[in-house]
């Protein structure tokens, strides 16, 4: 029996096979970084860092903001959270598939990986990062085996189910915490270093995480027969989480330039003035319109203002997060030097096939959970 909506079999399998094709592209062109080295990419000596880990540290948040809906349902008992649950449980298996395939294409040969993990070191944060990574994955596959089972057969979950999101709370924060770390660590970046990052990537993630899980919801609204519910608090949710992290911004941008010491005004110098203004100020744009629509409640509560808003907190953080934080970071370099750095056609190329890798992990199993709920 065929259901209307996203589950249509037309509509789905062009899905699939566009994102196929993408897989397929990101494939070939990872098989030619293999081949060639990082080279190809538009990475130097002085940009260490670029596309790949600018996503990995976008789709972390996106993957730790799970726990805003996860929390309330399991141990609030906020039914209405139900639907939501099951969404973002999914959002964050995709997202952290995706962080960890970034993370693989970046350290360029799969040889580097295993001695990460083969030869673990304490002192190595990004030996930790990968540790929480994979535990918080386990922990979000568990939890949503055990949803989906206990949906099919209609039955209440499981008691230690409880124990489990007592542990993935924490650990959603932790994920966060220890990237934030990872950059605010290296004492020779000056833009990075600031007790203020971890809160930042915090707030950020419980904005535009939440941002992508309404906007999903709305997408199954308009084009399905199922009604998820309590968005409206999601987005409250968005609103306070993106004023502290637009808040935490503006701090971070007074103490630089206020106090007019020179390795922290040149990397806001070098967003706004340099290279990457157009970016860093188009982040600032879509801030504020989202700002804008999402603290006037009776705004929020219209679905089409709330999906504008919700568009501009993802574009706004993936921006933020994104390029801009990682580029500024390494230029200019502590000898003044400034390297411009632009993604390659291959780095775009093996990041477009890691976002169709993931999409595909959302959409393929998601096909028959939507198929199910069409039909209750």
């Amino acid at each position: 029996m065929h259901t209307p909506g996203l589950t249509r079999p037309r509509l789905y399998w062009c899905a699939v096979a566009a994102l196929g094709l993408l897989v397929a592209l990101g494939i070939a062109a990872y098989s030619r970084q293999l081949a060639s080295g990082m080279q190809i990419t538009g990475l130097s000596r002085d940009i260490a860092w670029g596309l790949y880990i600018s996503q990995f540290t976008f789709l972390v948040g996106v993957a730790a903001s799970a726990v805003m809906v996860v929390l309330p349902y399991y141990l609030h008992g906020f039914e209405a959270f139900g639907k939501l649950t099951v969404i973002a449980e999914f959002l964050a298996v995709a997202a952290l598939l995706m962080c960890l395939l970034f993370v693989f294409v970046d350290m360029g040969r799969p040889a580097r990986v295993l001695n990460v993990l083969l030869n673990p070191s304490p002192g190595s944060l990004m030996f930790w990062d990968l540790l929480v990574l994979a535990g918080y994955l386990l922990l979000n596959l568990v939890l949503l085996r055990t949803t989906l089972v206990a949906d099919r057969y209609g039955v209440p979950l499981p008691a230690w189910v409880r124990s489990l999101v007592y542990i993935s709370i924490p650990w959603a924060f932790g994920i966060h915490t220890v990237t934030a770390l990872l950059y605010a660590g290296l004492s020779a970046k000056p833009a990075w270093m600031t007790a203020i990052l971890a809160p930042r990537f915090l707030a950020s993630a419980f904005a535009s995480g939440p941002a992508l899980l309404i906007i999903l919801a709305l997408i199954l609204r308009w084009t399905t027969r199922i009604h998820v519910e309590a968005i409206d608090k999601l987005g409250e949710i968005v609103a306070y989480a993106m004023t502290a992290n637009v808040l935490f911004t503006a701090l971070e941008m007074f103490t630089a330039l206020y106090s007019g010491i020179p390795d922290e005004a040149e990397h806001f110098e070098y967003l706004f003035v340099g290279f990457l203004a157009p970016w860093a100020w188009a982040s600032t744009f879509l801030a504020i319109v989202a700002l804008a629509i999402l603290l006037v409640p009776k705004a929020r509560r219209n679905a089409m203002l709330l999906a504008v808003a919700c568009l501009a907190v993802v574009g706004s953080v993936w921006i933020d997060k994104g390029l801009c934080m990682i580029v500024a970071g390494f230029a200019p370099t502590p000898l003044g030097d400034v390297t411009e750095y632009w993604p390659t056609l291959p780095e775009i190329s093996i990041a477009a096939g890691i976002y169709a890798a993931g999409s595909l992990v959302l959409l393929v199993p998601g096909r028959w959970v939507l198929a199910r709920r069409e039909q209750q």
